[in-house]
């Protein structure tokens, strides 16, 4: 009986094992026919598309083709970035920003001394996207720190200490024409508001110069407006040209004459925007600010400063939210500015290495342990794919992917994955590149990891993600 048993459940093993063969047979059919003809598109007569497709549970390679060529990510790097830094930090992970005063409080309330605020990269600092953690609440924190000690004017400096990643930085890979602009701000060690800037047109008659109708952008930048109308329909192509401590802003580019939009600009330096509406702040409470407003990046270029942080005491000390909470922000709305602040934090804590191109490398490394993946599938020059140099193979994407699935924060990580064409995906825009990569749970059962990247096609995008999703869905 024991031995028929032993056969009957052998059996059924093998029958299930069967199956599952003759589904993965019947899925790489589906997927291979699909994509020879996505392949030969003409679209893609002179690019080169990459594709792997594995079984979420299994681990098999469902069907792959040019798996192991190494292509730009755009965005899609963001989900490698996410997923390093929840294996590495924790989902519960957060940014310290500390606010202290140096010298002493006489009985009439005044401060001989300075007020600094020291950042460890928090790039959420003053975000509208976390009510507990914007602006205004972050001011009025302070502010009531402040006034609890009895301060009514400050003999000293305003501090901004942005010291700890060296000012505010770039990587040196991105491009002239994304660093004026929202998504290529740099990133400090003290951001403020995402490091952006807003301004606002009034359009005039096409082909003529637009009037900037307001602007929050302080009154120490020159900002010189070359914007001109576009015809109606022809959208936003505006463009700020600046850089890391630029003191001119250039807007050039066109706003449609129909166009009812803000535009958002990179903030050359956000350490000062900072400790600029601080001081603001304390000053519409009477607080009297009597001295200069400043950096690190600059004061220690000063000589004749010294002593700047001597003694100094702790007043208040904010924690960022949760890394989860500022991850799914980081892929919803493909947010560069944190993938480069993560970045960082990854190098710092793994190596003690906070430049972006070392903490990169650090990150190839990372998975090159973990899954054994070589370093060659993943050469990256910063964390949120903005670089055009970056260069990562679809196989080393699914396969990171499909790690994620059994860590504890992974449900958390897929709620960040946005949803697109009825799946969960990270979509990847840059010139000339698409991608795609996440999870599809298809109707006969079987759950799908995959990654998909094209580079150099021609076209519009639009139609090319058309057919980009005409061929996902045959994991449906």
């Amino acid at each position: 009986m024991r031995r028929f048993f032993s056969c009957l459940c052998l059996s059924a093993i093998l029958v299930v094992a069967g199956i599952e063969t003759t589904f993965a047979q019947q899925a790489n059919t589906k997927i291979q026919n699909a994509y020879q003809q996505f392949k030969t598109a003409p679209s893609l007569a002179n690019g080169v598309a990459s594709l792997t497709v594995i079984n979420s549970k299994t681990g098999e390679i469902v069907f792959e083709d040019n798996a192991k060529i190494g292509l730009p990510t755009a965005s899609t790097l963001k989900v490698m970035t996410s997923i390093t830094a929840l294996d590495l930090l924790g989902p519960d992970y957060t940014f310290p920003t500390h606010l202290y005063y140096t010298g002493t409080i006489d009985s009439v309330g005044t401060l001989n001394g300075n007020l600094i605020v020291e950042g460890f990269g928090d790039p959420t600092l003053g975000s509208d996207r976390f009510p507990t953690h914007n602006a205004e609440t972050i001011l009025k924190r302070w502010k009531s720190a402040i006034m609890e000690l009895g301060i009514k004017q400050i003999n000293g400096l305003v501090i901004a200490d942005d010291k700890f990643y060296n000012g505010n930085q770039v990587p040196g890979t991105w491009m002239w024409t994304d660093m004026g602009n929202y998504y290529g701000t740099g990133v400090s060690a003290l951001n403020w508001k995402e490091n952006s800037y807003e301004v606002d047109f009034n359009a005039a008659r096409p082909g003529s110069l637009t009037s900037i109708k307001s602007h929050n952008i302080p009154t120490n930048y020159q900002v010189i407006n070359e914007v001109k109308t576009g015809a109606n329909g022809s959208g936003d192509n505006v463009y700020g040209y600046s850089a890391p401590y630029s003191s001119t802003i250039y807007l050039r580019g066109t706003y449609a004459a129909d166009l009812k939009k803000t535009i958002e600009l990179s903030t050359p330096d956000p350490a000062y925007s900072l400790v600029h509406d601080l001081s603001k702040a304390l000053t519409a409470d009477s607080i009297i600010v009597a001295d200069s407003l400043i950096t690190t990046a600059t004061l220690l270029k000063n000589a004749g400063v010294q002593n700047w942080d001597v003694n100094k005491q702790k007043i208040l000390t904010l924690q960022s939210p949760k890394l989860i909470e500022i991850i799914h922000w980081f892929n919803q709305k493909s947010i560069n500015l944190y993938g480069e602040a993560i970045l960082k934090v990854i190098g710092g804590i793994s190596a003690n290495k906070y430049e972006t191109e070392d903490a990169a490398s650090l990150v190839a490394k990372y998975w090159e342990n973990k899954l054994k993946l070589p370093v060659g599938e993943i050469k990256t020059y910063d964390g949120s794919g903005l670089s055009p140099q970056n260069r990562v193979t679809s196989n080393a994407l699914a396969r990171i992917m499909r790690y994620a699935l059994g860590r504890p924060w992974f449900p958390e990580f897929k709620k960040s994955l946005p949803t697109i064409n009825g799946m969960s995906m990270k979509s990847g825009t840059i010139g000339g590149t698409l991608g795609y990569t996440g999870y599809q749970k298809a109707a006969d059962g079987n759950e799908y990891t995959f990654s998909l990247l094209l580079n150099n096609y021609h076209g519009g995008a639009t139609r090319m993600r058309q057919q980009m999703f005409k061929l996902l869905d045959v994991l449906k």
